[in-house]
């Protein structure tokens, strides 16, 4: 183990000097916050992939209902529900499209602009400082670094 491992957290997540504890607070709040938008867009995007593979079975419930004789209920789904815009004017592409273009990469650039002018571009300040007071010091398996 070298002396960094065994000491602390690389430079890249070192507190720069001068950063105030407040600063790297606010400075993980704001991280946290994008990585739960992280995981709403995940779910914005198992929407879309959930919605269109829907949309495709709907031609074989289509079909089924077709043979089994309810013709003019197929026709309404067909016409009705098949390739229908899930909001006004929008297929779910579209909404993923309009998410990632603005909500999306404004959150992504004002975290990256925080972290330029308030850390020197340090990324999970809070949390190595955590990962500093929770570890073990010189215990295999707590080492600061790999």
């Amino acid at each position: 183990m070298n002396d960094e491992n065994a000491n602390g957290p690389d430079a890249a997540h070192t507190r720069p000097a001068g950063v105030s504890d407040g600063t790297v607070e606010a400075l993980g709040k704001l991280s946290e916050a994008l990585e739960t938008v992280e995981r709403a867009r995940g779910r914005l995007y198992d929407l879309h992939q959930l919605i269109g593979h829907a949309d495709l079975m709907l031609d074989d419930a289509v079909a089924l209902l077709r043979e089994a004789g309810h013709g003019e209920f197929a026709d309404r789904v067909s016409s009705e529900l098949i390739g229908r815009n899930v909001v006004a004017g929008r297929w779910t592409f579209q909404l993923v499209e309009d998410f990632d273009d603005g909500y999306y990469a404004l959150f992504r650039e004002l975290d990256r602009e925080a972290r330029e002018r308030f850390a020197g571009g340090r990324r999970h300040l809070f949390e190595a400082e955590m990962k500093e007071r929770r570890r073990t010091h010189g215990r295999p398996g707590h080492e600061a670094t790999p």
